[in-house]
């Protein structure tokens, strides 16, 4: 075999990230044998079975001071150890009749992350459940109890096993803001291994037994992926040393352009920058060239030196770009195995996790390209080249008839109006009945007949940027919208039957106390109005490859100097400083906790000065 594409573990689980099966189309169109695991999803099935859950209780009645929650998982552990097959099969939609006793709360051990469902007792918890799932939410209700019971195991692991395993992420502390590669160097040589270290090293040798590839392809989406991918690319190393290991993916581009640490070739042989098709070629066809400069000093433009070996920068024999549309292969992926979970009882925040979602890619790059925020020196977001509307849905037929499913998220940095349209209208001229959702811009055009237009055509729900919500801020941050013609947007969507969902930012620079306080007025006046049904507030951070980092004085802010003790590794979030900046943190919490509660229906009577006060 050609090539082996791996997603690491710990992603979402719901559905298949879409690096991997994207690529697997490509290189198969040009002939290549590859095959593609999705160990983010195998890793979890094995993790959450009795076998561990009782190794987990062996090894936490070692503990010299087992926390509370766990001593309830100790007087509980077989009570785990007989539901988790049952509730993972009812998860992956194989037991749907299981519903009636998870609703029932006899079936499962109660844990301290059920403890979220509100009321000084039993009472009041079912009253705020029928609230939440009404009378005939059996099966959503089943899912959100069953959701909260697998969050109760991960955190019983994460304590006794294994304490870089989080529910969707794993060694993400190690990999967070690392601008040297030591911590991460240090737990890879460590001599003493963890039971799941030990379950990812196994698999990752039945891997290699099974597939014998002459490549092994990482795709490295976000920091809770890292460590995976280097504990199998170790664990590749020492038993197939022949095979060649590729490092590609989101965290490379954004976080690894200025790498200076060689110590990570022990690991890999080479790494991909930028649109993955080019470079797997090139190292596939042995067609890469040592590139006449050593290094390419803090440019995120690579042009052509594309890919890094230990012998420096190698330059691509052409570099054509990805076509603008990608479009996914799950050939090798059981899409029936992935788990469906809800953990938070909101209709639209829930779709993350909720459901295998078909993902494609309708356009490169993003159509408005201008924010200062956003990482438009990347050539991958920076440049905008749309896929045509009848190619867009002649692949959607093609995955819905190979697939059975009707599903799809377009994971767009944000699709155009235009395109929308056309696609729309290009689905309604077909007959076909997919449902869709994907990320926007809340733009001026998206006008009450297009979004009638776009629901007509399977649309659910959109995702789109609201950020600081106050308009000398977005203009600021040339954001291109005003909160009028969000407004606008919000009622153009919401009246045709589409949820919305707003992205927000806070502490972004020269952002005022006052500025914070009326942004939540604004969300929670859209709450009020049903116009918006969820949201995600995030503190801002400053990135490398983003317009304010070239210009901070613009922003009124200075970049603070970094010191690091050796080469570099890692480099994404930069540290800065503002005079006089408000307290981020404590305004930060009054955020997030308004808006939790807006989201599930409540506390929106109280204005957000109240609401200030409240949690101060």
């Amino acid at each position: 075999m050609d090539l082996l594409l791996i997603t690491p573990p710990l992603l979402q689980l719901n559905s298949p990230y879409p690096a991997t099966p994207v690529l697997l189309k490509m290189l198969r169109e040009r002939g290549f044998d590859v095959m593609q695991r999705d160990m983010s999803l195998e890793f979890a099935l094995r993790v959450f079975t009795p076998e561990i859950i009782r190794l987990a209780a062996e090894k936490a009645r070692g503990l010299r001071k087992p926390s509370e929650p766990m001593m309830f998982f100790l007087d509980s552990v077989e009570d785990y150890a007989r539901t988790i097959p049952d509730v993972v099969a009812f998860l992956q939609g194989r037991r749907p009749e299981l519903a009636w006793r998870i609703a029932a709360r006899t079936f499962l051990p109660e844990g301290p992350f059920f403890s979220q469902l509100d009321g000084d007792d039993e009472e009041d918890a079912e009253t705020d459940l029928q609230a939440y799932f009404g009378l005939m939410g059996t099966a959503d209700r089943a899912k959100f109890l069953a959701s909260l019971y697998m969050d109760d195991i991960s955190s019983f692991l994460n304590e006794a096993l294994d304490d870089k395993f989080v529910f969707g992420k794993y060694g993400e502390s190690l990999s967070l803001s690392l601008p040297v590669f030591d911590s991460l160097a240090s737990e890879l040589m460590k001599k003493q291994t963890t039971v799941l270290e030990k379950l990812l090293d196994d698999m990752t040798e039945d891997i290699l037994a099974k597939t014998h590839p002459k490549y092994v392809g990482f795709a490295i989406p976000f920091p809770g992926t890292l460590y995976g991918a280097f504990r199998m690319a170790k664990k590749i190393r020492e038993k197939s040393p022949e095979t060649k290991i590729i490092f590609g993916g989101g965290y490379v581009n954004s976080e690894l352009r200025d790498l200076e640490d060689r110590r990570i070739f022990d690991y890999v042989d080479y790494i991909s920058y930028d649109e993955g098709l080019q470079p797997l070629l090139a190292i596939l066809k042995g067609e890469l060239v040592p590139s006449a400069e050593e290094e390419t000093e803090g440019c995120p433009r690579l042009g052509n030196k594309r890919v890094l070996t230990k012998d420096g920068w190698q330059s691509l024999p052409h570099c054509d770009a990805s076509p603008p549309m990608l479009v996914p292969d799950y050939d090798g992926l059981d899409l029936s195995k992935y788990l469906s979970i809800v953990e938070m009882p909101n209709p639209l925040h829930r779709i993350w996790t909720d459901g295998v979602w078909l993902k494609m890619q309708l356009a490169q790059g993003c159509y408005w390209h201008k924010c200062a925020f956003c990482d438009l020196a990347l050539d991958y977001i920076g440049r905008y080249e749309p896929g045509k509307a009848t190619d867009i849905v002649d692949a959607m037929e093609r995955l819905m008839e190979k697939t059975g499913r009707r599903g799809f998220h377009f994971v767009d940095e944000a699709v155009a109006p235009a395109l929308l349209r056309a696609v729309s209208e290009e689905i309604l001229k077909r007959g076909l009945s997919p449902v869709w959702w994907g990320n926007i811009r809340f733009d001026k055009n998206f006008t009450p007949e297009l979004t009638e237009l776009m629901s007509s055509a399977g649309c659910i729900a959109v995702t789109g940027g609201l950020e600081c919500a106050n308009d000398r801020l977005l203009k600021l941050m040339n954001k291109g919208i005003t909160l009028a013609t969000a407004r606008a947007a919000f009622e153009a969507f919401t009246s045709a039957g589409i949820m919305v969902h707003a992205y927000l930012m806070y502490g972004f620079p020269t952002e005022t106390r006052d500025e914070a306080i009326g942004a939540l007025e604004f969300v929670r006046q859209c709450f009020a109005d049903g116009i918006l049904q969820s949201a995600f507030w995030h503190r801002f951070a400053l990135t490398a490859h983003s317009g304010i980092a070239r210009n901070p004085k613009q922003f009124g802010i200075t970049i603070d100097k970094m010191k690091i003790s050796g080469p570099r590794f890692a480099l994404n979030e930069i540290a800065y400083h503002e005079e006089k900046a408000p307290d981020w943190e404590a305004i930060g919490q009054v955020l997030r906790t308004a808006l939790y509660n807006y989201m599930l229906g409540r506390g929106l009577d109280m204005t957000a000065k109240q609401w200030f006060k409240h949690g101060r």
